[in-house]
């Protein structure tokens, strides 16, 4: 007996609450290893997030009536990812103020999750960057790390909540150096560890390199974006400064580039995100270079890292870019200029 049903016919066992649970276990090393870096200040901004988010997420549904979907696990991880991105020295209200308009103003006001045009986590990022740009610029001074004392340093920084020194004095991060006169300033071993300053969840590749593994083995994120991302960036750096007559971009220069900042986050977490990527493959490879090809221009031309405002102008972009790489149907022949008949 022959059995006809409509499609789709493809079906898997993953769903939202799946996806978002493995997304959240594969955040886990990069901001456990935040917390070990930056100590108390710095669970307290990830909780804050997380918890905000949840409840703001909840409050908004049962205000307007709609379904409640917090159980999903997407507005727990919106809140992971924007505690990821910010320093462990802002204020407080920071970490609120940038959850809420997250789930609200980036999410649910375009109609919750799967209709929003940009990242939650990235839009509310840049919204306290440009609003609050000297909390968002000021960074924790990292002290003993690793080495001899460095359990006792870590209790210490556990239990002390003024991060900073007595005069204010905040640390500049690797990228920062490395954008100004001195292109070898990055001790490339310690960016890839993670000992020094930086947002919460961006100091330790290993520590993302980690998520990213864990995410390829459980089939939530494919290879094309993060490492087309990663690698179309250190070409077109190296390009650009080429073009611009900068002479040519040593290996230690471009690994800094990968190394630090959020480059490595944002390609692993952020890039990947299902609701704001295109799902065409070659619809991927474009979103990829275009988002390397705005970063290497941020980072090259504005001293900046780049990587939140690269992603978000490129999610804006990605409708007409499933547009035009969308395959025609099997068997139907396409007309002249590309669309099918």
């Amino acid at each position: 007996m022959m059995n006809a049903s409509t499609s789709p016919h493809i079906r898997s066992s993953l769903s939202t609450a799946t996806v978002m649970r493995d997304v959240a276990i594969a955040l886990m090393p990069a901001l456990l290893f935040g917390v070990f870096v930056f100590g108390l200040r710095a669970l307290v901004v990830i909780l804050l997030c997380a918890v905000t988010c949840v409840l703001t997420e909840w409050l908004y549904q049962r205000l307007m009536k709609l379904p409640v979907t917090v159980a999903d696990g997407s507005a727990l991880v919106t809140g992971l990812i924007l505690a990821m991105n910010l320093p462990a020295s802002v204020p407080v209200y920071l970490p609120i103020l940038g959850s809420v308009f997250a789930i609200i103003v980036v999410k649910q006001v375009f109609g919750g999750i799967g209709q929003n045009v940009m990242n939650p986590a990235l839009g509310a990022r840049c919204f306290l960057l440009l609003s609050y740009g000297k909390a968002m610029g000021t960074f924790q001074p990292v002290g003993n790390v690793f080495g001899a004392g460095a359990f006792d340093a870590f209790i210490d920084r556990m239990t002390t909540w003024n991060v900073l020194p007595a005069d204010g004095a905040s640390a500049a991060t690797p990228l920062t150096g490395m954008l100004g006169e001195d292109k070898t300033s990055v001790d490339l071993l310690q960016a890839f560890l993670g000992n020094h300053s930086g947002c919460i969840g961006e100091v330790s590749a290993v520590a993302i390199l980690l998520g990213f593994v864990y995410m390829m083995w459980r089939s939530v994120i494919s290879w094309r974006i993060p490492t087309l991302y990663v690698g179309s960036t250190v070409v077109f750096v190296f390009l650009v400064n080429l073009l611009l007559g900068n002479g040519v971009t040593g290996w230690h220069e471009l690994a800094s580039h990968v190394l630090t900042g959020g480059l490595l986050a944002g390609a692993v977490f952020m890039a990947t995100d299902y609701v704001t990527s295109p799902i065409t493959p070659v619809g991927q490879v474009v979103y990829a270079l275009l988002i390397g090809l705005l970063t290497a221009l941020f980072r090259v031309f504005g001293a900046a890292e780049g990587v939140s405002f690269a992603i978000i102008i490129a999610n804006c972009v990605v409708p007409l870019i499933e547009k035009v790489t969308m395959p025609h149907a099997f068997g139907t022949p396409r007309k002249k200029g590309g669309k099918a008949k």
